[in-house]
């Protein structure tokens, strides 16, 4: 599970890349994402456009991100999910949790 940080307008962005499951690089991810949230940034954008797999414990993951954000009184945002993804997300009513977005742009104007 890769990811890189940027932003864009006002919002904090989290690119995945390749595989997103569970391991040390999960940890990683909620560390960075609770310094973003202690920074004052609460719209946060999850771009899953070059993610190729996802199990359990990456779902795992997007949900405990989705619940820290929203604690913290701010957004969350996925974007670029892929159609694979999509059915994923669809199968645990978990689309029902989640805005998703074509891409990171839109998703940045939906804030």
């Amino acid at each position: 599970m890769k990811f890189s940080t940027g932003e864009v307008y006002n919002a904090a962005v989290f690119s995945f890349k390749g595989k997103l499951m569970g391991g040390p690089e999960a940890q990683e991810f909620h560390d960075e994402l609770a310094k973003v949230l202690s920074s004052g940034k609460k719209n946060v954008i999850v771009d899953m456009s070059d993610v190729k797999f996802v199990n359990s414990s990456g779902l795992g993951n997007i949900v405990r991100a989705f619940s820290t954000v929203k604690d913290a009184g701010g957004l969350m945002k996925l974007a670029g999910v892929t159609d694979k993804i999509d059915g994923l997300l669809s199968i645990t009513k978990l689309n029902s949790v989640f805005e998703q977005y074509p891409s990171v742009e839109e998703a940045s104007k939906s804030f």
